[in-house]
């Protein structure tokens, strides 16, 4: 009991979340002003500042540098009022690959952007779908309100008609474009003035809120009348705080500022870290694991291998669920059954690492694999269980592959295996009529030019991509064996995976259609573990 206490003690101020957006909503900087607050850097750049050197502390890859975008998960840990927070960053590109929504899997709530000029964009409602599915809190921030954009209750429309989740402003903007000046906090009755990046004035108005002439005097006539007008309509029609509903992901808080400008940032980040949860129990194979649970537990939710070039190092990523982290400790390996030791673990700024001595649940730990580790695998102190399996996405992209220098086959054989293990790629291999050509599938097209950056930069081996037709893989079930030339026809391959299931690459739906209507005796799932 005296334990569980003290592990209490640890758990309630943790924050483990992820930032969520299309590209260019300007997540990378809103994850950099997050880090400037809570002193974890000391300038921020944004994705836009690499013609000056000045990268996102997030973006560590040499191919994000180069082309200014974030192509890979990252794990950032700092304090802030006490509060120790994990920020889980998703790459924003269209083009993204499995490990961003598995990443996702590791996060107690999710923040997401929303430019005001733009509204909900197509990849924002990729990423929701995932949390929304997971019953997770959102948090929304609605970005860029020093640009002229929609009228923000448009935007509130935009996000229940497309996203079909009802929302709650915590502040409102007032003005926009150059005319944005502040934000007024429906809650605290406070008016947030901003005359700088730096320089801002809080304004606190009495019980009569608006009407208090300190607000009043502060604000030219017509911007007044507009903020009024707007906090009126969101009082009579618009839906009520409800803490409950924004537990359960069916409600979301709405924060408006401009993470360029610094405006409502601050505002934001000490509001959302009082109202996000504490790490949440994980579903188990022996049932709901609580964060209090007195052993430790954890499970690894990606893997990237030469975060350190120069050392070729494979980091796990670990999202401890249970129980007390102890550097040097040994635990099970839920999948083997072996025991293993954890001699060296580490914490993130990104790229950046310090040993770590302890870890407690919502922390992300790295842990030096020497091969063992895969996604999706279970740690635990006392017993063998095991998390909750990752969900495996199909691949929506194919292409063939070849390695242009036979001598450099070993480096070509390690390259594809590591970048299949992190998720950055699936590999297939072709069987019939004898011929055994790999064949590698994405979820998002920019990973084939992540493929070939990292195959030649990283293992030395330089390859060749043919891109393929082909944009669904379903993997082929059935009581009875399966004759593959019959699954070949109408514009079908038939393939293997990495564990020797078989699996039927689609140009589109028709076919796939056709051929279950030809073979209904075969299941074809979207993963193998379905």
């Amino acid at each position: 009991m005296e334990k569980q206490s003290s592990l209490s003690k640890q758990v309630n101020p943790r924050r483990t979340f992820a930032i969520i957006s299309h590209p260019d909503a300007g997540k990378t900087t809103m994850t950099e002003k997050l880090l400037l607050f809570g002193g974890a850097i000391r300038l921020a750049g944004t994705v836009k500042g690499r013609k000056t050197n000045k990268y996102a502390t997030s973006d560590w890859m040499q191919i994000e540098k180069e082309r200014g975008i974030s192509v890979t998960s990252s794990a950032m840990q700092f304090v802030y009022n006490g509060i120790q927070i994990n920020i889980l960053d998703t790459p924003g590109h269209q083009d993204f690959s499995e490990d961003t929504y598995r990443t996702l899997i590791a996060a107690d709530s999710a923040v997401m952007l929303i430019d005001v000029v733009k509204g909900v964009e197509a990849q924002t409602i990729k990423l929701f779908k995932v949390c929304r599915k997971r019953g997770i809190p959102i948090f929304t921030f609605i970005n860029k309100l020093d640009r002229y954009g929609k009228d923000p209750l448009d935007v509130l429309k935009e996000i229940e008609d497309v996203l079909g989740i009802n929302s709650y402003p915590m502040n409102w903007p007032v003005g926009m474009g150059k005319e944005f000046c502040g934000i007024y906090d429906r809650q605290k009755k406070t008016l947030e003035l901003y005359h700088s990046d730096i320089e801002r004035e809080i304004v606190q108005a009495d019980e009569r809120g608006l009407e208090d002439p300190k607000i009043i005097e502060r604000l030219d006539s017509a911007t007044y009348r507009k903020l009024c007008d707007d906090i009126e309509l969101l009082d009579i029609a618009g839906d009520s705080y409800d803490e409950e509903k924004i537990e359960q992901g069916l409600l979301s808080p709405i924060f408006f500022g401009s993470a360029l400008s610094n405006w409502g940032v601050q505002a934001f980040l000490e509001q959302f870290l009082i109202m996000s949860p504490s790490p949440r129990p994980q579903m188990s194979t022996k049932g709901l694991v609580l964060p209090t649970d007195p052993t430790f537990s954890g499970f690894i939710f990606k893997i990237q291998a030469n975060m350190n070039p120069a050392h070729r190092d494979r980091i796990a990523f670990l999202r401890v669920c249970s129980g007390r982290f102890e550097r040097g400790m040994t635990v099970t390996h839920a999948r083997s059954g072996k025991k293993v030791k954890l001699p060296q673990p580490q914490q993130f700024l990104a790229q950046d690492r310090d040993i770590l001595e302890e870890a407690y649940p919502g922390d992300v730990v790295g842990l030096f694999d020497p091969g063992i580790f895969r996604i999706g695998d279970t740690l635990c102190e006392e017993g063998s269980f095991e998390y909750e399996k990752l969900p495996q996405f199909p691949a929506e992209h194919f292409a063939r592959i070849t390695n242009l220098d036979f001598s450099k086959y070993k480096q070509f054989q390690k390259g594809i295996n590591q970048l299949t293990e992190e998720g950055t790629v699936q590999v297939f291999r072709t069987f019939v009529n004898g011929l055994e050509d790999n064949i590698v599938g994405v979820v998002g097209q920019l990973q084939f030019e992540v493929l070939e950056y990292r195959m030649e930069n990283e293992y030395g081996a330089k390859v060749r991509l043919d891109h393929l037709p082909f944009r669904l893989a379903r993997w082929a079930e059935s009581a009875k064996p399966i004759d593959p030339s019959n699954l070949k026809a109408l514009k079908n391959l038939c393939v293997k995976d990495k564990d020797d299931k078989l699996v039927v690459l689609f140009e589109d739906n028709y076919y796939l259609e056709r051929l279950q209507d030809k073979y209904p005796e075969v299941r074809f799932k979207i993963a193998w573990n379905e």
